[in-house]
C-alpha cells in the first residue's frame, strides 16, 4: 500500500508517521512500513507497507482498529490527488 502526504512540516509528519507505526507494531501480516520523502520536492512524502500477504492487508483494512492506528498521519494526506492511496498487489518478487 502506498499513501501520499503533502505538507512543509516535516517534523510533524515523522512524528506522526512514528506514532502510527507504534500504533500498528504487532498487526498480523504487517512485515513493516517506510516514510520516504520524494527527492526535489521537500513536501511529498509517501508511506510505504508491506505485508505478508493479500488476505492479512484486507483483514487489517476491513477491521474496526485501522482508522485509530493511522489516524496520526491523517492530517497531512495528499488530498489533492484524485486518490490519496494506492494499493499494489505482488505479483512477482526475487
Amino acid at each position: 500500500m502506498v499513501l501520499y502526504h503533502l505538507t512543509d512540516r516535516e517534523a510533524a509528519v515523522v512524528a506522526a508517521y512514528h506514532e502510527a507505526s507504534r500504533r500498528m507494531a504487532g498487526t498480523p501480516g504487517l512485515l513493516g512500513n517506510q516514510l520516504m520523502n520524494q527527492v526535489g520536492r521537500s513536501d511529498s512524502y509517501v508511506v510505504i507497507s508491506h505485508w505478508d500477504s493479500w488476505e492479512s492487508f484486507e483483514k487489517w483494512e476491513r477491521g474496526a482498529g485501522h482508522k485509530d492506528q493511522t489516524a496520526p498521519l491523517r492530517e497531512f494526506r495528499d488530498t489533492g490527488r484524485e486518490h490519496p492511496f494506492e494499493i499494489y498487489k505482488v505479483l512477482a518478487s526475487y
